[in-house]
């Protein structure tokens, strides 16, 4: 007996429409979806009839728009962790960024009542807290270190310590960077000493600038060696040539109050003598996403009439975020403002205190809970290697990563830390006022069941030793 192609019992694509009966505004997205699938059931000579095709469509059309950028609860200990935005803004700048949501004066002069300068807004107070000269704000910090090349060493070379030329997050390359400004890289030294003689021995008539980069996500330990910035700036100066500083995370504050390790601040950066000062705006600083240049006048100014500077500008709300994380570093309120700074500067006591009530809340819905001891990272490429005393909740009843899995589709959705194959609450990187939240979240979450698997997920800090308390 002949065996019928199963292809041939495939409905049409208007058989799948009249069955589905898509709204007129998704009707257009619907029949595409359509039409792929029935393609690929062709191709693996799949069967169905109308329904089942008009059913599948429907789920494959609400995964393909399901929205993919969604607020979640950083419970991984890492306070500016990369994959989760950095720095959450403070309400400060939210207010900021409502505010200049619609018409604002962002290249308007009120007094003068015509065009204004987008690049002003900032840069006097950005010029004061650094005790600089001026400032311009682009949109990330590898913008401004591009920028700065670009402006001040086109088609010249550029001194760096081979033991610099770093690679951080996404591929990032200070090599490359420097290329695709037009300079050309000079390597000197070794990977773990270069000596101020290492560096006036690579200068030139050739030579346009001196690179200092951050040591961003490592750290060089042991038999090392490192030119002072103030001696790279005076030689700099010597052949009238830009020493340019790129802090990678920056700050104003000074971080070894919060036992972690001295990390530069900007101004003192500026007052070693640089010539050019970049740093973001998302990690320590605590703002929104950008990069910052500050420094001398004359080359600030470079910087701001480069062709470039069109293509790295801030729009309106970085400007309204950036403005408003500004002033409390001028008013003094950055630690109680900031939620960095506010995660940072948390007492172990206080985080123990709190990680009681979590857990006691979990408890409660009959969730198996326990308190431990561990360390967490502020991340972002800051302060690599150092860690703060913290507090977590760690969750039993399952295997890990069913528990993480099961966090990650809560409401909203948790992001956890393993530690020793736990799943484990980091209140290090959640702020007091979440707390509650967190809790629901974890119950509705754990409520629906899915606590079965291996545990192979490592999110956040590296595991350690969780002591139980």
């Amino acid at each position: 007996m002949k065996r019928t192609d199963p292809r041939r019992a495939l409905p049409s694509v208007d058989a799948v429409l009249r069955a589905a009966k898509p709204a007129a505004a998704e009707r257009e997205r619907f029949t595409r979806t359509a039409r792929d699938l029935l393609a690929r059931a062709r191709a693996a000579r799949a069967s169905g009839d109308a329904a089942t095709f008009a059913a599948e469509t429907r789920a494959a059309l609400a995964e393909r728009e399901r929205l993919t950028l969604r607020s979640v609860i950083n419970a991984t200990g890492v306070v500016l962790q990369t994959n989760l935005g950095r720095a959450p803004l403070s309400p400060r700048a939210l207010a900021a960024i409502a505010a200049a949501a619609g018409a604002v004066t962002v290249e308007y002069d009120l007094v003068a009542g015509k065009r204004g300068e987008r690049h002003g807004h900032a840069a006097r107070l950005l010029a004061d807290l650094a005790s600089a000269e001026d400032a311009v704000v682009v949109n990330n910090n590898a913008a401004a270190v591009l920028l700065a090349l670009a402006a001040l060493a086109s088609r010249k070379e550029v001194i760096v310590a081979r033991g610099e030329l770093v690679e951080i997050g996404g591929g990032f390359r200070i090599p490359d960077v420097l290329r695709r400004s037009g300079a050309k890289l000079v390597e000197v030294g070794t990977t773990n000493r270069t000596y101020t003689r290492d560096y006036a021995g690579a200068i030139s008539d050739k030579t346009g600038a001196i690179l200092r980069v951050h040591a961003s996500n490592f750290k060089i330990t042991g038999f090392v060696a490192r030119a002072e910035g103030r001696d790279l700036a005076a030689l700099a100066h010597e052949h009238s040539i830009a020493f340019i500083h790129d802090l990678g995370s920056g700050t104003f504050l000074d971080t070894s109050r919060y036992g972690l390790g001295k990390e530069l601040t900007i101004g003192e950066a500026v007052r070693e003598g640089a010539d050019i000062v970049t740093f973001s705006g998302d990690k320590l600083l605590g703002g929104p996403q950008a990069g910052i240049a500050v420094g001398r006048a004359e080359h600030i100014a470079a910087l701001r009439t480069h062709p470039l500077m069109r293509a790295l500008r801030p729009d309106k709300l970085t400007i309204a975020a950036l403005l408003a994380t500004l002033e409390t570093y001028r008013s003094g309120t950055a630690e109680t403002e900031l939620p960095v700074w506010r995660m940072i500067a948390a007492a172990p006591r206080a985080l123990a205190s709190r990680a009681r009530s979590v857990a006691a809340k979990l408890a409660a819905a009959g969730i198996s809970a326990e308190v431990i001891e561990v360390r967490s990272t502020v991340g972002g490429g800051s302060l690599p290697e150092e860690t703060q005393p913290s507090f977590a909740v760690t969750i039993g009843g399952g295997l890990a990563t069913k528990i993480a899995q099961a966090l990650r589709s809560a409401d909203p959705p948790v992001v956890a830390r393993i530690v020793e194959e736990r799943v484990a609450l980091d209140l290090r990187s959640v702020l007091p006022e979440d707390d509650e939240v967190l809790a629901r979240a974890v119950v509705g979450a754990l409520a629906k069941g899915g606590a079965d698997g291996s545990s192979q997920l490592k999110n956040g800090p590296r595991p350690g030793t969780g002591r139980s308390v």
